[in-house]
């Protein structure tokens, strides 16, 4: 029988790409994570990683035996999902990745309905965007994750995971003070007024990017980006002090009514998705069930 742990480390090192990574993750030396795969090597009788430059790779042999492990650790997310439903009180450590505006508008909400209702379970929060939070999630560094995705564009979901929408949030068009002519028009007229002014947008590569530049290009002009940064507080400056136009969500404003002109978008277009996200077998653990029971209460009670 194959040793467990010996496999764990070799599905980390699929999903983190390097031994320097998974040695820095789980704490321990190198050396001591090459030794340990060496050894699951001999349990095997095949190579289950070859070299490619400086680094290693997985053989196909390692991804049968990665894909096999992925479903022990499953089995064993769905045991501790029925320890922890014989429980009367849930304890231990919770952590939760989330993005920048559902974290400013729901997290807090729904902390305090964790604190109130579960006073033992201690649950960590870390921003972080999908793009880096969702393969995080995969290695284990999270429990959950709020995500978004964006009309158009679904971000592809590992097998692994499982998702439950949250909530849909609407997209809006915002209007910088010296473009009067946009403030003017309709909607779709305000988008296209709006080619040849500067914009902030999220960085190269995310889901956001993608789908602004495509709303634009879909208006006939590309972008004039000028500033970048997946720090919406920071759009929604730039364009009330008249430096650039955006896209902001609702989530964006909270109890504070927008100070700049906004307009809606098509709803095809202008509606992202919120989503909890999670490992499969990990959707019956009374703390996912618990924790995604306060997201829901605090996004009905946002203003």
């Amino acid at each position: 029988m194959f040793d467990l742990h010996r496999l764990r480390l070799l599905r980390e090192l699929k999903h983190r790409g390097t031994l320097a990574a998974v040695a820095t993750a789980l704490s321990y030396a190198p050396s001591s994570v090459s030794q340990q795969l060496s050894l699951l090597e001999a349990e095997v009788g095949v190579p289950l990683l070859e070299p490619v430059g400086r680094r290693v790779r997985l053989t196909a042999q390692a991804e049968i035996l990665v894909a096999h492990t992925e479903a022990v650790l499953e089995r064993l997310e769905r045991a501790e999902a029925d320890i922890a439903a014989s429980l009367t009180d849930l304890t231990g450590t919770f952590r939760i990745a989330s993005f920048q505006t559902a974290a400013l508008a729901l997290l807090p909400t729904a902390l305090g309905l964790l604190r109130r209702h579960h006073p033992h379970l201690r649950v960590h929060l870390t921003q972080r965007e999908p793009e880096q939070a969702l393969p995080a999630l995969l290695a284990r560094d999270f429990d959950l994750v709020v995500a978004e995705e964006y009309p158009g564009d679904p971000s592809p979901r590992p097998a692994e995971l499982e998702q439950q929408d949250l909530l849909e949030d609407p997209l809006h068009l915002a209007v910088p003070p010296s473009a009067g002519t946009a403030r003017a028009a309709r909607p779709a007229a305000a988008l296209r007024a709006l080619a040849g002014h500067p914009w902030v947008l999220e960085p190269e590569g995310t889901a956001a990017r993608q789908w602004a530049t495509a709303l634009c290009r879909a208006a006939g002009f590309e972008p004039d980006v000028r500033f970048e940064t997946t720090d919406l507080v920071l759009h929604q400056r730039l364009v009330e002090q008249d430096h650039a136009a955006a896209f902001l969500p609702g989530l964006a404003f909270g109890a504070r009514p927008p100070a700049v002109a906004l307009y809606p978008l098509p709803r095809t277009r202008g509606v992202r998705r919120i989503t909890t996200v999670v490992r499969r077998g990990r959707s019956d653990h009374p703390t996912v069930v618990a924790c995604r029971d306060a997201l829901r209460r605090a996004a009905c009670e946002r203003p």
